[in-house]
Formats: C-alpha cells, sequence, structure tokens
C-alpha cells in the first residue's frame, strides 16, 4: 500500500538494483572489515555508525543534510527502546515545554505507537477531538491525506497541530467499524483545564482532574475550599475523578496525593544512576479533613493519575473504582541538548507506596465497575483502552498481570464519553460517579448506624 511505482516497473529495475548492490558492497567491503571483526565493541559500532553515514552523504541519490541524517539516527535509536522514549527536535521540545503550561494549538489527543500504528491513548476534555467523538483505542490510518504507518509520533504531533480554525481531517478505524471513517475537525487553541469541580449532592463533592500540568496542585487546592466553602463545612465525602487522565508532571502527582494522606511514601523511583533513585514523602499539616474518597479510574488513566491512585489506594486512604488502568509506570526524564532540542528518555520506573510496580499492569480498583451510558444504552466492558502492556517494548513487570475486561462501544452523536463541559448536566447520567456517590452515602449511614467505626 505504502510502496510507490508498479509491480513490473519493479521487477524491470530488480536487475539493475542488484548489480548496484553488489558495487556498493565491493566498494565498501574493506572499510567494514574491521568493524565486523571487533563486534561488541562501543568504538566499533560508532565507527560502523560513521561508516554508514559517510556512505549515505557520499552516494544517495539526492544530497542528503548532515542534521536530517543525526536527527534520524537518533528517532530510530530511541524508537528501538521503549514506546516512550523520544527525542525532540527544537520545535517540538518548545512546543513540549508550552504543552506543560496547559495551552497550545491542535486537537487535544493523546496519541501512542501500538504495533507500528498511531493509536490514541486518550481524548483531552473540552476539545476538537474530544467532541468529534475520538475514542481511547482509536487507529489513526490518516492525517489528511498522509498515511501514518511511517510517522513517529514527534511528526504526527506535528501534522495535528496548526493554526485555529484550520481544517483537519483524521481516518480512523475502531473495533465495530466495517472500514475506516473519516473525522473532519477544526483546530483549535487547546487551554486545558486541569482541575474542574462541582457539588454532586448535600456535603458530597466532585473533583476532576484532566492532565496534571504546572498549576494542577494550586488548582486542587482552590476547588477543594470552594467546595468547602459552597458545603458551610467539612465535606462529608469527596469523588476524585482521574478517568481518561493520560498523566503529566510527577511532581503535580506528589502534591496532588499529599492533600490527601497524613505522612509516609507517596511514590518511589528506582532506575541505574543515582539521581534517578528517588523518594517522595507526605509533609506534614495543611491536610484535608479526613474525609471518605472514592477515586475513579480506567483505561485512560496513566502515568501521574496512577500514582496518585496507588498512593491513595496503599495508605487506605480512598477506595478505587472503576476499571484497570493503563499501566504507564516509567518515569521519562526530560533533558535538554545543545541545539536546542530535548531528549525525552526513560530513567527509572515508579512504586507506590507498598513497592508494586504497575508497568504494564496498571492499578486495579477495589471495586470493579464498568461504565454505563445512562440512561440510553449499557457499555458492558473497558477493554478498548489501550494499556502500557499493548505497547510494542513495554517493560515488564514482576507479577503477574491482571485481567482486562473488554468494552463494547458505540458511538452516541459524539457524546458517548462520560463527561461534557456542562459537569451538572452530565454527571448524574455517569453510572461510575453515581455508584461512586452511592457508596460514600452508604459509608456515612452505616456510620450513623453504628455499623462502621
Amino acid at each position: 500500500m505504502f510502496t510507490k511505482g508498479s509491480k513490473k516497473t519493479r521487477v524491470m529495475a530488480g536487475f539493475a538494483v542488484v548489480v548496484a548492490t553488489l558495487v556498493i558492497f565491493i566498494g565498501i567491503s574493506s572499510q567494514r572489515h574491521c568493524a565486523a571483526e571487533g563486534k561488541g565493541s562501543d568504538y566499533e559500532s560508532i565507527e560502523l555508525f560513521t561508516d554508514v553515514m559517510a556512505i549515505v552523504k557520499k552516494s544517495y541519490v539526492e544530497e542528503v543534510d548532515t542534521k536530517k541524517l543525526v536527527y534520524g539516527a537518533i528517532n530510530g535509536m530511541l524508537a528501538s527502546l521503549d514506546p516512550h522514549s523520544s527525542f525532540m527536535p527544537p520545535d517540538t521540545y518548545k512546543e513540549m515545554k508550552i504543552d506543560t503550561k496547559g495551552a497550545f494549538g491542535g486537537l487535544g489527543i493523546e496519541i501512542t505507537i501500538k504495533d507500528g500504528i498511531l493509536t490514541v491513548i486518550s481524548p483531552i476534555e473540552d476539545t476538537p477531538a474530544f467532541k468529534a467523538g475520538i475514542k481511547a483505542g482509536d487507529q489513526i490510518f490518516k492525517i489528511d491525506d498522509k498515511f501514518t504507518k511511517d510517522l513517529n509520533i514527534n511528526d504526527a504531533v506535528k501534522r495535528m497541530r496548526g493554526p485555529k480554525g484550520s481544517k483537519v481531517v483524521l481516518t480512523i478505524m475502531r473495533e465495530g467499524f466495517d472500514k475506516p471513517k473519516e473525522f473532519p475537525l477544526l483546530r483549535d487553541i487547546i487551554q486545558i483545564k486541569s482541575v474542574r469541580s462541582r457539588m454532586l449532592d448535600n456535603g458530597y463533592g466532585y473533583v476532576r482532574v484532566a492532565q496534571f500540568q504546572e498549576k494542577t496542585d494550586e488548582d486542587l487546592s482552590k476547588a477543594l475550599k470552594a467546595l468547602q466553602e459552597e458545603n458551610k463545612g467539612t465535606l462529608s465525602g469527596l469523588v476524585l475523578d482521574m478517568r481518561n487522565d493520560p498523566g503529566g508532571l510527577l511532581d503535580q502527582a506528589v502534591k496532588v496525593a499529599d492533600h490527601f494522606i497524613e505522612d509516609g511514601l507517596i511514590v518511589y523511583t528506582e532506575g541505574r544512576e543515582k539521581d534517578s533513585k528517588m523518594q517522595f514523602s507526605a509533609r506534614r499539616g495543611g491536610k484535608e479533613p479526613h474525609y471518605p474518597i472514592v477515586v475513579l479510574i480506567n483505561g485512560g488513566s496513566a502515568s501521574a493519575s496512577e500514582i496518585v491512585a496507588g498512593a491513595l489506594q496503599d495508605h487506605k486512604r480512598a477506595v478505587v473504582m472503576g476499571t484497570q488502568s493503563f499501566g504507564k509506570g516509567s518515569v521519562q526524564t526530560i533533558i535538554p541538548l545543545s541545539d536546542e532540542s530535548g531528549l525525552r528518555l526513560t530513567t527509572a520506573r515508579y512504586y507506590t507506596p507498598n513497592g508494586r510496580s504497575i508497568q504494564a499492569k496498571g492499578i486495579t480498583p477495589d471495586i470493579v465497575v464498568d461504565q454505563l451510558q445512562l440512561p440510553k444504552e449499557s457499555e458492558k466492558k473497558d477493554g478498548l483502552h489501550l494499556r502500557e502492556k499493548d505497547l510494542e517494548n513495554h517493560f515488564e513487570s514482576d507479577k503477574e498481570t491482571p485481567k482486562e475486561s473488554k468494552k463494547e462501544e458505540k458511538k452516541d452523536e459524539g457524546k458517548d464519553k462520560p463527561l461534557s463541559t456542562k459537569l451538572e448536566d452530565n454527571l448524574k447520567n455517569d453510572y461510575q460517579v453515581m455508584r461512586a456517590l452511592d457508596l460514600l452515602k452508604g459509608w456515612d449511614i452505616l456510620k450513623k448506624i453504628g455499623s462502621v467505626k
């Protein structure tokens, strides 16, 4: 599908290609002889790389820029390691730094590569992708007229970014589709609101953390304070919703967990270098009152959201409800390079306070509750969410991977996600949120009748 030229043309050219290849092999055999004999040595491996680069520079059919070759080689090297390590050219690195501040131009999709196919981890709330009905697990076959088979993550992001109001068409394949379907979208300035909140019922609050950015901790503090003021006192319980939260900044995850954990370990990391071995513990003072909490997660909850869920679960500070999380238990370090490019390198694994590695496994809910679309239809399973263990070259956990549930999803005019920009309209029809609220109310009732102490 992706090869130019007819079969006949390729056959006719075959003999010439073989002859030309033999000529090149003869011409470079003496140069590569030493490197072949000394296989395994770092120095000789580098020499092999420089040999190939010199040959390409000299003999490739067109003149090639050296920096383009170097960038391509670095991209290939990092792609062979794991799905999360990557090289960022200067423009991509600059955009990445902007992204962490919560504002950028584009569609609002968290993506990865699965089996060589560009795949959606999660759409970000209140973005063009979310509103158009893009779902976790969707396979992006084309961006406009460009097939994505040979695109790396950075190239795909570049193609989806653009000026506000400009059009882009994603060709999507999804379980249940007979053939790929086109989704036309208009780019927008993506202003991600990290934290949203509201009262669910008398005494019971709801906080949604959509992504962990530079001001997530600050925004959470404001949201909790506003809920207390609206309630005119301490909450009776809280639903902390981190479904479809793809993660973000590690320090913000630690600070969010710290609001609810009195003392002790929140998360620790283990890696090869000394700097990658870190521990993050709760600070003393300034905690939320000890009201009951239900944390909601699903297959789109990854990285930082899993840190928070795992910490609250291990400290028995919250009941975790929903479906198995994504399972991204690795830490990426951003390293600036000399030409204003950047390196995103996996440098450590992180562990919950009880020493659980969730890499390629995820957080298992205390209470498994599949999402149901109320009142119209039931979505029985949650398996279309892509998980870390589905990614090529993922790290293996040393513990058994829990069984996953699968989900049959049905498009409902682009409104098939549990949340919308109008929380007050949709939360009453959100099955998992209502189950969480019922649990909090039940706990309060049992305490009042003396069954719970």
